[in-house]
């Protein structure tokens, strides 16, 4: 190999099975041949070349990339005369560290994807190319921020020198501060300078017991799993368990499931953490993820609450990792590859980074209980609530009967309606689960039948209505978007069309008519698109300036209203109608995390389930208080193979053409079939939605024993995948879902 010649192998944001390999030409040394580990990276780093984890551009397939470097300094394969140089190393945007890199391939192995996809998860092309529109204004965005802290440092003097004791001027120096403290913060190499935050956070017993157990579990260098009862306090332990972290020098990663319980923390966060708290999520703009990212490479003693993209920062000197709410649905990426979990992810960055991991949930997953029952985790408990509140009482109405005896008001039995009315002449807060959005699931014409469905997916397409409409609305697919104006007449026959059943617009429609005095607002993924909307709505309904909140599930989680006394679920069944071996157990997580919603304080609150099937198992689980590892649910798992005794594996094969789909499917299944396998097959089948973006969908599973050839098993599927895509030219058609949800 010519001395002034280094060949490097390069992650491409691409569905790749390999690291295409570049060559590079400088005027110094490589390091030999052989040295691709450690040695050869520690000896890379001391010169000016390329080295592991830059950013270059390359060639391929006739199109440009940015790409990450892996490996300096290896043996080409092929002839080098065949080797494409690079054609630049783009200095301006910050290297990919080891960390990161290691993920990545974690990850990818894990979940059967190629490190491109994952490496294209997290940097997109539009981070990327934010990275670069913005690298060049750093300088000039440093020497705004000086100017702007030496203003404020002249502005709070003066203020200073004026009445600090009057109101509006205490205010003004408060707010000035605590700009001055967030400019400073963002100051490279300045995080230091920030105030520590305050560890002497006052824990009640049955706290400091559990938080003993989860530094406990730390020593031994064991995840710990906080299950904690609905308001007992589990952000009191995660809030001291991050003050020692930072206090200790380290950094600290916060993760929540949705959007929305990340603004309602972050406000309880701010006040302990300030200017060294850090958010990250989709909610925000690029430009802000960028500049959280910039910090979180360099910053010491930060915090950052995230959503599961914030696994893919480049964090450093990790000390600690908290998964909020550990058991949602929500941390599951569903499309497109990599589809990862973000808890069990959040396990592999903390063994990356050797830093310690407590998960956290009143409801906890099967999955997170049974690495406790086989001793991979530690359990803590807090069995009681913070404020030695009871738990709601339960109520469950048969709407079936109630509508028999002339009980029902459209959505609400007449009971639901007067303790509705009690709650509000007490001054007290409600808040409504409706688990659809929209006006009405779906439309009918009432002289033919026909209900409209998507064109590209096999749905019924919901209504949808806005303020100061036309009064008819538009039909929306909530699975790709397609949406049409809503005629009120049957496309088919001329007939009327009606709704069916009802979302929550339409809710919100009857308890405004039904409590025309009351204040009322909804908070579903409609509204939630405004983040303003978002955070004003929770503020509003915490400060009591709203009577009634209806929402989705978004409302169950991890608020803690103090005045909230009657939490209702309306249609409560659409919980349980679902073709997943995990409905029951999701279905006893999202009432049991409603239910904690209320009566936090001196109060009992009431939890209310209007029901057409009372008996069902779900709501005597809940009635009864049975832990849900006690329940049959577990039983039942192993029983029928089910995680987490299991590993399950979904493989969908998507086409426009019906039969063509079919016949790939039945064709994969033969391969997969053949020979003893450590693995049971089933399928190929449809799911419950068949079509979606013009695209027919079968789904072959697969249950595979967790025993010590678990890897190589999956290696083989996902060899077996790639080798007849390319035998039959099916490139693109195939997805690989590890641990569906």
């Amino acid at each position: 190999m010519a001395a002034d010649r280094i060949y490097i192998s390069v992650i491409l944001p691409l569905r790749l099975e390999w690291e295409p390999c570049y060559s590079y030409t400088g005027d110094i040394p490589c390091p030999p041949e052989s040295m691709t580990g450690p040695e050869a990276e520690i000896k890379d780093n001391r010169t000016e070349g390329v080295r592991r984890g830059d950013r270059v551009r390359v060639q391929f397939a006739g199109k440009e990339y940015i790409g990450t470097v892996d490996q300096v300094g290896i043996l080409p394969q092929i002839s080098p005369d065949k080797i494409k140089g690079i054609i630049s190393v783009e200095r301006e945007l910050a290297p990919v560290s080891e960390e990161e890199r290691t993920l990545w391939k974690q990850v990818a192995e894990y979940y059967m994807c190629s490190i491109g996809e994952v490496s294209k998860a997290a940097y997109p092309a539009g981070k990327i190319s934010e990275e670069k529109k913005l690298a060049g204004m750093q300088q000039r965005e440093e020497e705004r921020r000086n100017k702007k802290i030496s203003l404020l440092r002249e502005k709070l003097a003066k203020l200073q020198g004026k009445r600090p004791q009057e109101g509006k001027i205490r205010e003004k120096i408060a707010a000035a501060e605590a700009e001055l403290q967030r400019l400073q913060g963002l100051m490279p190499g300045e995080g230091n300078t920030l105030p520590m935050p305050d560890d002497r956070i006052m824990l009640s017993q049955a706290q400091e017991k559990a938080f003993l157990k989860i530094k406990e579990a730390f020593g031994k260098g064991m995840p710990a799993l906080l299950k904690g009862v609905t308001g007992s306090g589990k952000t009191e332990i995660y809030t001291k368990l991050a003050c020692e972290c930072i206090r200790a020098g380290k950094n600290v990663l916060y993760m929540v499931p949705e959007i929305a319980l990340g603004r309602h923390l972050e406000m309880r966060l701010q006040e302990v953490f300030g200017a060294r708290l850090m958010t990250f999520h989709s909610g925000e703009s690029m430009a802000r993820r960028r500049d959280t990212a910039d910090r979180v490479r360099t910053a010491e003693g930060y915090i950052v609450l995230g959503t599961r993209s914030s696994i893919f920062l480049p964090h450093h000197n990790l000390g600690l990792i908290i998964v909020d709410e550990e058991h949602d649905s929500s941390y599951k990426q569903d499309s497109p590859a990599p589809r990862y979990n973000g808890r069990d992810t959040a396990v592999m960055l903390a063994g990356i980074h050797g830093c310690d991991i407590v998960l956290g949930s009143a409801t906890p997953s099967l999955e997170s209980l049974y690495n406790c029952m086989s001793g991979k985790y530690t359990i803590a408990e807090l069995k009681e609530r913070y404020h030695h509140a009871e738990d709601a009482e339960i109520e469950i109405i048969d709407t079936i009967a109630e509508r028999k005896k002339n009980g029902m008001r459209g959505s609400f039995s007449v009971r639901l309606i007067e303790h509705i009315r009690e709650t509000l002449d007490e001054e007290g807060q409600v808040m409504l689960f409706r688990a659809r959005r929209s006006f009405s699931p779906a439309v009918q014409c009432i002289e033919c039948g026909f209900i409209p469905k998507c064109p590209h997916c096999n749905v019924s397409l919901s209504l949808h209505k806005r303020k100061n409409d036309d009064g008819h609305g538009r039909l929306v697919c909530h699975s790709c978007g397609y949406s049409a104006p809503f005629t009120g007449q049957c496309q088919k026959c001329g007939g009327e069309m009606r709704g069916l059943g009802a979302g929550t617009q339409k809710i919100e429609e009857e308890v405004s008519a039904l409590f025309p005095s009351a204040r009322v607002a909804r908070l579903d993924s409609d509204t939630a698109q405004s983040p303003v909307y978002s955070k004003e709505t929770v503020r509003k309904f915490s400060k009591g300036e709203t009577d009634i909140l209806i929402g989705t599930q978004m409302v169950t989680k991890g608020f803690d209203f103090p005045n909230l006394r009657l939490v209702a679920v309306l249609q409560a069944d659409t919980l349980l109608g679902i073709e997943d071996f995990r409905a029951d157990e999701k279905a006893a997580q999202l009432l049991e995390q409603f239910r904690g919603r209320c009566g936090r304080r001196d109060r009992r609150g009431l939890f209310v389930i209007q029901t057409s099937a009372p008996d069902h198992p779900v709501y005597r689980i809940l009635a009864e208080g049975t832990k849900i590892e006690e329940t049959a649910l577990l039983s039942e798992r192993k029983l029928f193979s089910y995680p987490p005794y299991t590993r399950v594996i979904n493989i969908e094969i998507r086409d426009k053409s019906e039969q063509r789909a079919m016949l790939m499917s039945t064709k994969l299944y033969g391969i997969l079939e053949a020979g003893a396998q450590p693995y049971a097959l089933t399928g190929p089948f449809s799911p419950a939605v068949d079509k979606a973006a013009d695209n027919y969908i079968r789904v072959i599973r697969l249950n595979l024993r967790k025993d010590k050839n678990l890897v190589g098993t999956k290696r083989r599927i996902m060899t077996a995948v790639n080798d007849f895509e390319s035998k039959e030219k099916y490139a693109g058609h195939i997805a690989i879902d590890v641990d569906p949800i």
